[in-house]
Formats: C-alpha cells, structure tokens, sequence
C-alpha cells in the first residue's frame, strides 16, 4: 500500500505571499506522548501574515524553511506510546502557530481539545485562535461584568467579531469601530457601529468606556487609552495599523512598553497588551477549557463563526493576499480534503 502523501505550505523565504510554495514533506510518525491527525481543516488568520513576513515575536526565531499553519483540526489516524483515551478517528483541535498547513502532522496528546462529533471541521478550526483570543479577553483578562460598556476596534474583523458576539452572550453594552461598508455587520451582530473614518470614538460616551479591546494600535493607543472612564480597563492586543504603516519592530515594541508606563499616571486607568500565547504559557489548561467551551457553544448553535472561504492548497497564496487587502467578514480555512475533490474533477 502506497505511503499518504503530506503536502505542506512551506515558506521559502520571509516576504510576499510569492514566497510560499506547496511541497511534498515526508509523512511524520507519531512518537512517544504523540498523536498524528490527517487535517480536516486549518484556518488562516493575520498573525500569520506577520510570520510570513519575519514580524511576529514567537517566531522571531524560525528561519525559512519551515510549514505555515496556526491551528489545526484533524481526525486521529496514529496513537504514539503511553497515549491513553484517544481512539483512531477521534477528531481534536490545537493552536501549534506553525506547522499546520498541511495533510498529516503530529500533535502532542496533552496540549490538544477534543472536538465534539457533528460539529463542522472548518467552522472549529476558526474558534481556535480568534473566539479562543475574544473569550480570554473577555473573561480572563478583563473579567467583565453585565451591564458593562465595552469598545472593540476592528470589529467586522475576526477576533472582534467573536467579540461582540461573545460579548452579547455575556450580557455587555457594545460598541464597535468599522470600515463604512461593515456597519451593517456591526449592527447585525449586535453592538452600535462606529465609524472609525468618519466619527470621533473618544466623544461616544461622555462617562468613558469600562473596556477597550484596541486591535489596531493607531497613534499608539493615546485615544483608546483617553476614552477609558476612570478606573476602566485598555486591552491591547495587536498593532496592524503600524504594520500597515510598513514600521519597524523597535517603535512597536515601544508602544507596548507604553501601555505599561501609563498605569502610573493618575485616574486609575489600567492598560495591559494581551497575548493568547503568554496566556496559554502561564495558564495551559485554562486554553483548553475554554476552547472546549466555546466548541460547546458551536455544537448547540450557540455560536456560528462566519466563513469567507474554504481554500484548496493552490488558493493559499491569494488568500495571504486577501488578507493582507483586509476587509473580509470572516475566516478563510485551508481544507485539505478539498484540494484533494479539485485534483479529482481536473482529473
């Protein structure tokens, strides 16, 4: 019987979306503590834009070459020594931030969630990295309370998103910045669009905000962290509109130190920057609780993550492209088994 086959998206080196190739990889064998999955489906996320383009702090330390891939559900197909309660077939999930665009992989047994039966495999994919980020905000980090003001920039993008509708399950008022075109979405989903090319955000609420998720990090965060009330919360969590800019890392990494300094200033404001990995170093099972959570919320329909597209290996290159423009309303997931049906109907 033939070896499977393991394509994978590799990056030749840091740069344009060009600069990523689909290459045949040896099949990985799962060792002792392991799983090995057959990918079902691997979402595509902004972060990786930024590894690809040599931005991201936790790869800082990769050099090309090396395989794409924040996330990955997969089905069980190999059971690695001293691995118990899994079964061949099992269906489980993982944030591994590299290493996923691709047919096989392995996994650690530990780290992974199990993903329930019936649930679609592309919509768990986009709950790992995204709703996992908004539900951690929310209730980890900010720890907010019903009735709460919150304030969510980018919000027609995915983690804001997930945040508004996360949000609404949890009982806050909602406000959300967005390109003219996604008010709609905005408002549909449940929060009072804004914006943010038009409108002032500093002057919606006269009292402040009690939380701010700030995403975008545009004039280093001075107007998110003036709109708070006193005593209210700036959750910082990235800084794509610097990028955008084309900046340099150090100017960045110095807006960041800046958020830390302001809590010495007087009113009581507080600001931190999230990251999910830092959260997941400090707090390893509180990422598994809570992504095994949110597929809870999905298998009831409590929850319906929005899908751009699902991507054959040959559209990954367009959809780096795609997300780079922006402006999507929801997640693009790579989908191996896809790739596999196109080759099928060329054939």
């Amino acid at each position: 019987m033939m070896e499977p086959r393991n394509r994978v998206v590799q990056v030749s080196l840091f740069g344009d979306p060009e600069r990523l190739e689909v290459v045949d990889a040896p099949l990985p064998t799962a060792s002792r503590g392991e799983l090995r999955v057959r990918v079902l489906a691997s979402s595509l996320n902004y972060t990786e834009v930024l590894i690809r383009r040599h931005l991201y702090p936790q790869t800082m330390g990769l050099r090309p070459p090396f395989v794409m891939g924040y996330d990955v559900v997969g089905a069980i197909d190999q059971i690695g020594e001293g691995v118990h309660d899994f079964q061949i077939g099992d269906r489980v999930a993982d944030m591994t931030v590299v290493g996923s665009n691709a047919d096989y992989r392995t996994l650690r047994a530990n780290d992974v969630a199990r993903v329930p039966e019936g649930v679609d495999a592309a919509e768990a994919a986009t709950l790992i990295l995204s709703w996992t980020t908004a539900y951690q905000l929310l209730h980890r980090a900010a720890r907010v309370q019903r009735g709460q003001r919150v304030l969510v920039h980018g919000a027609a993008g995915a983690v804001g998103q997930a945040l508004l509708v996360l949000g609404r399950l949890a009982g806050i008022e909602l406000w959300g910045t967005a390109r003219g075109e996604h008010m709609a979405l905005v408002r549909e989903i449940g929060a009072t669009p804004i914006d943010y090319k038009h409108e002032d955000f500093t002057w919606v609420l006269p009292g402040g905000f009690d939380v701010i998720v700030d995403g975008v990090g545009e004039d280093g965060y001075r107007r998110s962290y003036a709109a708070l009330k006193p005593g209210g919360l700036l959750c910082a969590i990235g800084f794509s509109a610097s990028l955008q800019a084309q900046r340099r890392m150090l100017p960045i990494v110095m807006e960041i130190a800046r958020l830390y300094l302001w809590r010495l200033l007087p009113g009581g404001k507080r600001a931190r920057f999230y990251s999910v990995n830092a959260m997941r170093a400090r707090h390893p099972t509180w990422f598994k609780e809570d992504l095994e959570r949110l597929f809870g919320l999905l298998a009831t329909g409590a929850i319906r993550p929005r899908i751009a597209a699902r991507i054959s290996f040959d559209e990954v290159a367009d959809a780096h492209r795609r997300l780079e423009t922006g402006g999507l309303e929801g997640k693009l997931v790579l989908c191996p088994d896809l790739s596999s049906r196109h080759n099928q109907r060329a054939a």
